[in-house]
């Protein structure tokens, strides 16, 4: 995967395997996002958390595409790769990026404040 560096992709596929039994219940998992994904010419912010074990292009976090309202959802990485800001730039990690909370409260403060702020 071009996109995700693999230390990084191996413990998105790790989280996503400990969620698979529980996911739907009352003791899903609300995992610290793994890694922050933005364009830097575009204004877009993925916090992703898991990937799924069946299908390892789909990965689970709060998406905020810069219009004013971040949500938690799915998203494809093969898609995310090719994605290109108004300047032609690539999604890129921020290798700074240390999650200091789970992704639901990402999600709430989001949701706030109309944007991801991390």
């Amino acid at each position: 995967m071009t996109l995700l560096p693999k230390s990084i992709y191996d413990r998105l596929l790790a989280n996503g395997r400990r969620q698979d039994p529980v996911r739907g219940t009352e003791d899903e998992i609300d995992f610290h996002p793994v890694v922050k994904l933005f364009t830097p010419d575009a204004g877009c912010t993925w916090l992703l958390t898991e990937a799924d074990p069946d299908e390892p292009d789909i990965a689970f976090g709060l998406c905020d595409l810069g219009l004013g309202f971040p949500e938690l959802g799915y998203v494809s990485l093969s898609e995310l790769a090719s994605v290109r800001g108004r300047l032609g730039l690539p999604v890129e990690v921020d290798r700074h990026f240390k999650a200091t909370k789970p992704i639901s409260r990402y999600a709430t403060d989001a949701s706030a404040a109309g944007h991801i702020a991390a």
